[in-house]
């Protein structure tokens, strides 16, 4: 047995995170969590498709940051990564005392369904960064 048999395919993780976004959307019609602009949660982003950020663990979960509130049912979502990466398509800075990525070129609209654990937030100075970034990057000012 080779260290590549023990790695799940792509297909058998869209198949692992098919139940669990079942389970995330029927939340969609119970309570869910209040968010405000500059929140961090740990989000169920899902296992998904090409380029698109993954989730990891077996939640396929990973830290995002609501960067502009929509309504009690969605916002515009950036995913985090602990990994260093430098360019226009990200933001690093400190977060709960660790280097934190903010992957500006993944922004998407998620449902607040997918949220389940609050990290924290945003400090002014570290969202007017990201803030400043988004623009740079998608607004070219």
């Amino acid at each position: 047995m080779s260290v590549s048999d023990l790695i799940p395919s792509k297909h058998e993780l869209l198949r692992a995170w098919f139940p669990l976004k079942e389970e995330r959307h029927d939340l969609a019609s119970t309570s869910l969590p209040k968010i405000k602009n500059g929140d961090v949660w740990w989000a169920a982003v899902g296992e998904n498709v090409g380029i698109e950020i993954n989730g990891k663990s077996a939640y396929f979960s990973r830290p995002v940051l609501v960067f502009k509130k929509l309504s009690r049912l969605g916002f515009l979502g950036l995913p985090l990564s602990t990994q260093n990466h430098r360019g226009s398509w990200y933001v690093n800075l400190d977060f709960q005392s660790k280097r934190v990525c903010v992957v500006l070129a993944q922004a998407r609209v998620f449902s607040t369904a997918r949220l389940y654990s609050r990290l924290g937030q945003l400090t002014e100075a570290d969202m007017t960064k990201v803030v400043r970034g988004f623009r740079e990057l998608y607004l070219g000012d």
